[in-house]
């Protein structure tokens, strides 16, 4: 029995080892299935970028005006009360949780 198997064998080793890649082809972490799963992930990663490059420009921009060079009398008092906790009684406080 076992001498009428063995001539088939690497084929069948073949076949299953095909049958394994193509199946992970299709369904692995990287398969075609996945596409959307990583369509969608790319599309919420382009826009936290975004969301962060303009953050990232808001504070360059209020870090530019605290320079020396460049001093911004309303952003540097708007910091100085923030910081020491002061408010003009002309000013309307909102208390947010945080």
């Amino acid at each position: 029995m076992l001498a009428y198997v063995r001539p088939f064998l690497p084929t069948a080793l073949l076949l299953l080892l095909i049958a394994y890649f193509g199946l992970n082809a299709f369904t692995g972490d990287r398969g075609l299935l996945s596409s959307n799963q990583r369509d969608e992930a790319l599309i919420a990663k382009t826009r936290e970028l975004a969301q962060v490059r303009a953050e990232r420009l808001d504070l360059e921009t209020r870090a530019r005006l605290l320079r020396d060079t460049s001093l911004s009398k309303d952003l540097l008092e708007e910091r100085a009360r923030s910081l020491l906790g002061f408010a003009d009684p002309r000013d309307y406080v909102i208390h947010m949780k945080p």
